[in-house]
């Protein structure tokens, strides 16, 4: 069997919101799956090298914030190619702080669920967490992100802690230049604005990343 095998399962993308008491962050996952609904349980699969696993071990509650195809790929960018342990993943993003000290993000979700820690398995890469769902929103607003749609139509890539993380070669299908970001992966690729001429202020769609972390494809 192939790798590829396993993109034809359904994912979506979600952030989980996270504290560690001293501190409120966040990571994008796309492995938030129901288990039941008397009671209301999910599963969620965090890598073990994520400062938010970290943070749901050390205070076993967590929220999932269900991202919608509206939201900007930034968000995801910012909540999903950096570190929580050393930078403030939400200084840019729109978001709330739950009474149980948890963020919601409010930048274009569909809804968002409040979770507390039943138990947890650990594989070799993950902790699959099973949490039962406490709080919620009342309504669903938008139409949610797929990962199908978050590579296809935003042309993100995951992070190498995701389990859909899959190394790819680059394809050059047109005569522009090929550039990559060397952060999060994002291939710009124009026939008529190159690189070099786009606004020094110009930043990476997903990650936010600026024109210079950009390298030319060999």
């Amino acid at each position: 069997m192939t790798d590829d095998v396993f993109r034809t399962l359904s994912y979506g993308i979600y952030a989980i919101g996270v504290n560690n008491e001293k501190k409120v962050s966040a990571c994008i996952v796309n492995t938030v799956v129901q288990v039941s609904n008397h009671p209301n349980l999910v599963a969620v699969s965090i890598s073990h090298g994520n400062y938010s696993n970290e943070c749901i071990k050390k205070n076993g509650i967590f929220t999932v914030s269900v991202l919608s195809e509206d939201t900007s790929g930034a968000v995801i960018g910012a909540l999903g190619f950096t570190s929580g342990r050393d930078t403030d993943k939400l200084k840019n993003i729109n978001y709330r702080v739950l009474e149980e000290g948890v963020p919601v993000v409010k930048e274009h979700i569909c809804c968002w669920f409040l979770c507390r820690v039943s138990r947890s398995i650990e594989t070799e890469m993950h902790t699959v967490f099973l949490a039962e769902v406490i709080a919620g929103s009342e309504a669903v607003k938008g139409k949610p992100m797929t990962y199908d749609y978050y590579r296809r139509v935003i042309k993100g890539r995951a992070p190498k802690n995701a389990p859909t993380y899959m190394e790819e070669p680059l394809k050059k299908e047109t005569d522009a230049e090929n550039w990559i970001c060397t952060v999060c992966g994002y291939v710009y690729s124009d026939p008529f604005v190159p690189l070099e001429e786009l606004p020094d202020d110009w930043v990476c769609p997903i990650c936010g990343a600026p024109k210079t972390a950009f390298r030319r494809q060999q």
